[in-house]
Order: C-alpha cells, then sequence, then structure tokens
C-alpha cells in the first residue's frame, strides 16, 4: 500500500475532496450543536461560507500547506467522530484492538485523511451546493443528510452524510460520495493489508509510514 495508491484510491472512488468544501468554513465558525442547528442547517450554513474562504485564502493555502491542514484539524474534524469511524473501518480489529493500538490508529487515519483531502482541495474553489430532502433513520439521533454539488462540465456528484447526535451534537460517521461509502471503501483496503501484513500494527506502522512521507514532501 503507497502513497499513491491511498491518494488515487481515494480521490477516484470517493472525490472526497467536495466532502472538505462543505465542512470549510471560515476560521470564526463557531461550534453547532444539534439542539439548536438541524443537521441540515449545518451543512446548508457551512458550505454557504466555505468558498468565500477558499478564494480568499487560497494562494496562502497553496503557499503554505500547513495552514490550510490547521483549518481543517481545527474547524472540519471537530464535525466527525472519528473513533466511530475508525471502528467501522477496522470492525472485528477494532474489537481485538488494544486501547493503545486503537489510539494510534485514529490518530494515523485522522492524519492520512487531513492531508489527502487538504491535497485535493487546492484544487478547487468554484462549487455549489443543493440541498436534498433527507432520509429519515429508524434509530432515533440519527439522520442523513443528501446534497448534490457542481463539478465541472456540468456534472454533478451526489454526496449524502451520515449523522448522529452525540450529546447534543451532530457528529459525521460516514459519507457516501456517489453512492460510494467512506467506511466501506476504506474497510476493504485496510483488511487486505490486515489480512496481508498479519495484523494491526503492520497497518498502523504503514500509515504512520506515509503520513511522514507526506510531510516531509
Amino acid at each position: 500500500m503507497t502513497l499513491n495508491f491511498i491518494n488515487h484510491y481515494c480521490l477516484r472512488r470517493l472525490t472526497l475532496v467536495t466532502l472538505l468544501v462543505l465542512f470549510s468554513g471560515p476560521l470564526t465558525l463557531p461550534p453547532v450543536h444539534a439542539a439548536s442547528i438541524s443537521a441540515e442547517e449545518i451543512i446548508r450554513s457551512t458550505a454557504s461560507k466555505a468558498m468565500m474562504t477558499l478564494r480568499k485564502d487560497h494562494e496562502l493555502f497553496e503557499k503554505d500547506p500547513e495552514q490550510l491542514y490547521r483549518v481543517i484539524e481545527n474547524y472540519i474534524l471537530p464535525h466527525f467522530d472519528f473513533i466511530s469511524m475508525s471502528r467501522l473501518v477496522l470492525g472485528k480489529h477494532w474489537r481485538r484492538a488494544t486501547i493503545d493500538q486503537r489510539k494510534r490508529f485514529v490518530k494515523e487515519f485522522r492524519s492520512l485523511l487531513i492531508r489527502t483531502y487538504a491535497s485535493a482541495l487546492l484544487k478547487y474553489r468554484d462549487r455549489t451546493l443543493q440541498l436534498l430532502p433527507s432520509r429519515k433513520q429508524k434509530r432515533p439521533g440519527r439522520t442523513e443528510v443528501r446534497t448534490k454539488v457542481n463539478i465541472d462540465g456540468g456534472k454533478s456528484v451526489t454526496i449524502d452524510y451520515s449523522l448522529y447526535d452525540k450529546k447534543g451534537q451532530w457528529k459525521v460517521y460516514d459519507v457516501r460520495v456517489g453512492g460510494v461509502s467512506l467506511v466501506v471503501n476504506y474497510r476493504s483496503s485496510f483488511m487486505n493489508e490486515i489480512n496481508q501484513a498479519g495484523g494491526l500494527d503492520p497497518l498502523i506502522k504503514r500509515l504512520a509510514e506515509l503520513n511522514r512521507n507526506a510531510r516531509a514532501g
């Protein structure tokens, strides 16, 4: 599993740059709470401000990607529950993992997504969002917010966000782009790596190596 493979895999299969576009609001964007704002409004209001930030600071982000990494870390990732995502991605291997293995995996998984998405995000600025009717979920405190984003050549891609209410805040635990699930795709990739390497530790080590190489340029 190489860095080029992961980047190509994520960008080709998921086009998840649009995920960041929806959540990359201005630096002053405060946390939003499910008790006061619906999941739909979170995505709609954030998306309306996202492009302004990208256009305003695009040159800065190109010259210094670390600035963009910090924006993603501080103002985008708080909307996601990476522990739940990691648990879903690893499946049985999460249940078997030690506390230390879980912490290390979550850390490297976050870093992988930050850098993969940031590199793609720099290529996109002008996008429009259409909010589609949400899908009701059987389990209380859960919802799926559906959107459509216009991309190049008059084409569009659907992006569906699965969220749950975590102590008064809506948290994303999966995203489907064009019907393709982030969790399912990473699960397939990581399961193959774990099976071939013979355990979770080699996968974590490999992800850490990929992240170090990315930081080194």
